[in-house]
């Protein structure tokens, strides 16, 4: 590797957080292929993200993430909450570490019951944008047509 490449390994590496699970590792331990941040995941697509619907306001991500680990290694759950009271909206996000396990969890978890609800789950679908960018927004009347 190129020295230039090695610095800039070592920079990114020095950004990374390490959960607190493991211990801190001098880097000096850790060779830059043995590093693999969470965003290169993501980004190589080896990851699957699951849409989770019908959830119960009563689901913790907690108890959320053990449910669907009984398929395949989650890396996250999720849960989407409101805003203004702080409560579940009813749906949330599950990310496993390879597509054959989010096949798994969706042929198994899909139409099963989680906390007295029967939820769905099917893949999540890439954001468009939401509605802030899809319609403009109203300030005042319309302007006149010019007359010919």
């Amino acid at each position: 590797m190129k020295p230039s490449t090695m610095a800039a390994m070592r920079k990114l590496s020095n950004n990374i957080t390490f959960s607190s699970r493991l211990p801190k590792f001098s880097l000096n331990i850790l060779s830059p292929s043995s590093v693999v941040p969470p965003f290169v995941i993501f980004s190589r697509g080896i990851a699957s993200k699951l849409f989770v619907g019908g959830l119960s306001f009563y689901t913790t991500e907690q108890g959320l993430s053990e449910a669907f680990s009984q398929h395949g290694q989650v890396i996250e759950a999720k849960i989407v909450m409101d805003r203004v009271s702080d409560r579940s909206k009813g749906f949330g996000f599950v990310t496993y570490a390879s597509e054959d396990e989010a096949e798994k969890a969706i042929a198994e978890m899909d139409g099963k019951e989680l906390n007295g609800r029967v939820v769905f789950v099917d893949y999540a679908k890439p954001r468009s944008g939401g509605s802030r960018n899809s319609m403009p927004i109203a300030r005042g009347p319309p302007e006149p047509s010019p007359e010919s």
